[in-house]
């Protein structure tokens, strides 16, 4: 409890300090910023603590964050002071603005405060991080706490740095040290965090984007115009965290037999869950029936909706995770670290279509920027941090900048071939910037990816593309239907742009069938580059060429309906973004009219340039999030893996976060606009929705946390639960915190197993760790060598000098042998007792120190 106050506080204040400077980042922002302030501060705090670690102006320990937090008090003081003759004025701003917004002020910090709280108290009643990813995210947080100077040490690869986006556990480590909780305590509240922070940031893209459309006149009539209470903003942390897919809906069916009947031979068949094919729920349910479902980890299903199958026949397991199934399992992957400030980037991007940020930058070769100093050193470190957290980000938020710079070019200037030229002198020196301002990070860093293949044999069936995103597509496409509905309205015509279908069906169409032919191309190039990899990839497949081609096609065409729901999202998205001309200029709807009417009309007009300006916006978000899903249809990025189980994963999980805004909006605005009967149906059905998108968190978080009733009681501290397991551990480990930095060699097993225990609570760096993880986050195997063999040699050969030579090689300080050294493998601990001195010894644990 003392850590989660701490925590808040904490946030709270670095949100309040960092405030000034953030209301002066955000003129455009009708919140002026308020509801990112604390995600901006974290960015802003983190950035500078591990610049100045990097480059040793500041070493990583409790003086180096406080005076990176110094730093940033003092930017934010400047931004306050940075002119004499204004400090009476920007004071005053900032007070005026927080008295007449303080239902939005007290919206944010109950927002705030109860996301926090409320899944601060979720991970407490199963804060366990064994398992899945978890333990490698806590090595990391530890051997960053454990590490004196940046780059840090991995904690699985002893004489390397870590060579992974780390930049989330830098700050998780920071906020642990300040708070002075252990790194198995702060991961569960970094988890926590993140969830407060997310809900905060897609209340305030959706509140910035409701208010910029909230300009409604007198004699309105066609009821457009939003007046929206603070309330219906909370919609955007619905979506985002909360709302899930169906499957809980399907697993709920399933638990009550429904669509099952016995054969004549008694046993349960049902043609539908077979069609179905969502592995667990091809299966009969056991008897008795019940509402609530029972099978052992039913809510994992939920992450595995999407099957492949290769052309032979042989199952693949895809990932599609959501929000709420990250926080629910409780691992604090990059991709869940970057969820704020994903939501930061796609502000800014709001706060620049909005005409945010206006200024001009001189570029050397004579071309213009028409942009600030300030947005483009805040965009290029926002968008740096996103690579740093989870590189797969960058590139859909470097969309969604560049995007909405153009669209604010196109309202300023219109459509001609300088906005292609805006591209590029926008985008290649804000992607410049970006890796300059981080460029400490690249210097170590490597990948596993390494290009992009072909999908020409994976593609998603209709009924499982809407099982995933079913929630989200319907209000998302009721939103479009009526959109276009209004458009073609009479009445409305003089006051709309035009929609332009036929540039909508050609880039829709023409990108997919473009995709097509180049998933071919890639697999025609890869057949002369790489020809003996594509002879094996097709006799796995047990087919030539021409006969794959064929297989393929029919299965795509067989698969079309998920083709045609993507389209149904991204034509119209990309006719309303695009439209066939502007808004008429009032002199010419208001010809011939009263005085009264044309000033009617002028204001009409002018509420329709807001509302038509923020549609843009969601369009841009539905038009990018619909290229998301499509993509990995016919490409996936080189990996590993070796199919397109990562790509969905990444690319899913991004326009989830897009979409979920779109989909609130889409609720906010069809409420707001519909009337009668229509408003009456269309808010049943969206009740509807969520009720089923709300039953996974409400069924799953019941099954995880035993109903809220934990055997062992609740904490947030997942040490309890070794020292409860095994204590003669736990005191090593504890004992291990306190000795000074050095190698320590232990038991090497595979991966998600209980291998590597030692450095990941220590922080201290094993000899080797999870070897599988090691060799993705490196691109092969290579840096490795021969380590898990001379480990199993230390352990268990009779002969000190071959032993000895492997501690030298290795740099080994600490040997540690516990129940896993024995279990696992013969060792020969009698040449240790002979020469090394035993440090720590209890019960079954000894630790032997080398001189």
């Amino acid at each position: 409890m003392i850590a989660f106050i701490t925590w808040y506080f904490l946030i709270t204040l670095l949100g309040w300090m960092t405030f000034p400077l953030i209301f002066t980042l955000f003129p455009a922002l009708v919140d002026r910023g308020y509801t990112l302030s604390r995600t901006a501060g974290l960015l802003i705090w983190g950035y500078i603590f591990w610049l100045f670690a990097s480059l040793g102006i500041a070493q990583n320990d409790m003086g180096g964050i406080l005076l990176a937090l110094a730093v940033i008090i003092g930017i934010s003081a400047f931004s306050l002071f940075n002119r004499q003759s204004q400090i009476a004025n920007r004071k005053s701003e900032i007070v005026n603005f927080l008295k007449s917004n303080l239902p939005l002020i007290l919206t944010t910090e109950i927002l705030f405060l109860t996301a926090f709280a409320f899944l601060a108290f979720v991970r407490s009643a199963n804060p366990e991080l064994n398992g899945t990813e978890r333990p490698m995210e806590l090595a990391f947080i530890n051997a960053i706490l454990r590490s004196p100077t940046f780059p840090p040490q991995d904690p699985w690869l002893s004489g390397y740095a870590i060579s992974y986006y780390y930049f989330g556990y830098v700050m998780t480590a920071m906020l642990a040290r300040l708070s002075g909780i252990p790194g198995s305590m702060a991961h569960n509240l970094m988890t926590s965090l993140i969830f407060a922070l997310g809900a905060l940031g897609s209340y305030g893209i959706l509140y910035n984007l409701l208010s910029s459309a909230d300009h409604k006149t007198q004699n309105d009539k066609r009821h457009f115009s939003f007046n929206i209470p603070h309330y219906q903003s909370l919609l955007a942390p619905l979506f985002l965290l909360l709302i899930s897919n169906f499957e809980a809906l399907l697993e709920v069916l399933h638990s009550l037999g429904l669509f099952w009947a016995k054969n004549a031979t008694g046993q349960y068949t049902s043609a539908i869950w077979t069609w179905l094919d969502m592995k667990e729920l091809s299966s009969p349910p056991m008897e008795p029936f019940q509402l609530m479902p029972d099978r052992y980890l039913w809510w994992w299903r939920a992450s595995r909706v999407i099957q492949d199958y290769d052309m032979a026949g042989n199952p693949l397991e895809v990932i599609d995770e959501f929000p709420f199934f990250s926080f629910l399992l409780g691992d604090l992957h990059p991709h869940v670290l970057a969820i704020p400030f994903s939501l930061l980037a796609i502000a800014a991007a709001l706060h620049i279509f909005l005409g945010g940020w206006r200024g001009e930058i001189k570029l050397p070769w004579g071309a213009s920027l028409h942009i600030g100093y300030t947005g483009f050193a805040f965009s290029a470190l926002v968008l740096g941090g996103l690579a740093f957290l989870n590189t797969w980000d960058i590139l859909i938020a470097a969309a969604m900048i560049v995007g909405a710079y153009i669209f604010w070019r196109v309202h300023e200037d219109g459509w001609n071939w300088g906005r292609l030229e805006d591209i590029f002198l926008l985008g290649l020196p804000l992607g410049v910037a970006a890796i300059l301002l981080y460029l400490p990070f690249y210097l170590g860093f490597s990948s596993q990816a390494g290009g992009i293949l072909p999908n020409l044999m994976y593609s998603t069936r209709g009924i499982h593309l809407w099982v995933m995103w079913g929630t989200l597509l319907i209000p998302i496409l009721a939103y479009l239907i009526f959109f276009g509905l209004q458009s073609s309205d009479k009445e409305q015509a003089n006051f709309r742009a035009k929609p332009n279908w036929r540039f909508g069906l050609l880039i829709g169409l023409g990108f997919t069938c473009l995709l097509w032919v180049f998933s071919w191309l890639i697999g025609w190039i890869g057949s002369i580059t790489e020809p003996d990899f594509v002879r094996m990839f097709l006799d796995s497949q047990g087919m030539s060429p021409s006969e794959l081609f064929t297989a393929t096609s029919l299965r795509r065409l067989s698969h079309i309906a998920s083709l045609l729901t993507l389209l149904g999202v991204l034509i119209p998205s990309i006719a309303y973004l695009f439209p066939r001309s502007g808004l008429p200029d009032a002199k010419y709807v208001t010809h011939e009219r009263t005085l009264s009417q044309a000033e009617e009309t002028e204001d009409i007009l002018t509420v329709d340039r807001k509302l038509q300006s923020t549609n843009q916006f969601v369009f841009l978000l539905l038009t990018l999030g619909g290229i998301l899903i499509l993509a990995p249809e016919f490409v996936y990025l080189r990996d590993q893996f070796g199919y397109r189980i990562n790509t969905i994963f990444k690319f899913y999980y991004q326009a989830w976060m897009l979409w979920s805004l779109a989909a609130a909006f889409s609720t906010a605005y069809l409420l707001q606009n519909l009337r009668g009967m229509k408003n009456t149906l269309v808010g049943l059905v969206i009740s509807l929705v969520i009720f089923a998108g709300l039953l996974y968190p409400s069924l799953s978080l019941l099954t995880k946390t035993e109903n809220f009733t934990p055997a062992f009681g609740f904490t947030l501290d997942d040490f309890d639960r070794i020292q409860r397991e095994n204590p003669d551990e736990a005191a090593a480990i504890e004992f291990l915190r306190t000795v000074p930095n050095g190698v320590v060699v232990e038991a090497v097993g595979g991966s998600y197993t209980n291998y590597a225990r030692i450095s990941t609570y220590t922080g201290l760096q094993s000899v080797m760790g999870w070897s599988g993880h090691e060799a993705q986050w490196r691109g092969s195997y290579e840096p490795q060598g021969s380590r898990t063999e001379d480990i199993t040699k230390l352990y268990t050969t009779t002969h000190w000098d071959e032993a000895q030579t492997i501690l030298d090689q290795y740099n080994v300080r600490y040997v540690y042998i516990g129940i896993l050294e024995y279990s696992s493998m013969s060792v020969k601990e009698e040449k240790f007792k002979n020469r090394l001195k035993p440090i720590f010894q209890q019960g079954t644990v000894v630790i032997y120190e080398v001189p």
